[in-house]
């Protein structure tokens, strides 16, 4: 079976030029807005503009909202251990039972895409998308690629 590859890409404090740069570097072909709400302050990275982007340079563009965190639930993070007792609720409550979203990661990593989970932060323990890749990962290694871009 041909699996595809994964990775996580942050936006923050990258133009829109410098991230589709590295998707394309990285053999992208499809990416996957895991934000719950995809609007950008940021010039180039709300939803429609990202998308045009993205397939101006061949790569097809999803969203799963459902794999977002709720902006109520974003707020308030003042400290390292609220933004790890976010994620531990996350991983634990909130991503087991997101089956048909992650079910539609596994059949375009499973047809060979190469995924990229993609939000703002751009380090991705400061994201919850390092939370749905390593599950993804755990749950299909050693065939499955994780980069972190």
């Amino acid at each position: 079976m041909t699996v595809g590859a994964l990775f996580t890409i942050g936006y923050e404090g990258r133009t829109q030029d410098e991230y589709l740069a590295l998707l394309r570097e990285a053999g992208v072909t499809l990416r996957a807005d895991v934000r719950r709400n995809p609007i950008s302050r940021k010039k180039g990275f709300s939803k429609s503009t990202l998308a045009q982007g993205c397939a101006a340079v061949g790569i097809r563009y999803e969203h799963l909202p459902e794999l977002g965190i709720a902006s109520e639930k974003r707020k308030n993070l003042a400290t390292q251990a609220d933004v790890d007792a976010l994620f531990a609720e996350y991983e634990r409550d909130w991503l087991p039972t997101q089956g048909p979203a992650l079910a539609k990661l596994w059949a375009w990593l499973d047809a060979g895409e190469r995924v990229a989970l993609t939000c703002f932060e751009r380090e991705p323990g400061d994201c919850h998308r390092h939370c749905v890749a390593e599950a993804l990962a755990v749950a299909h290694q050693p065939a499955l690629l994780l980069a972190h871009l």
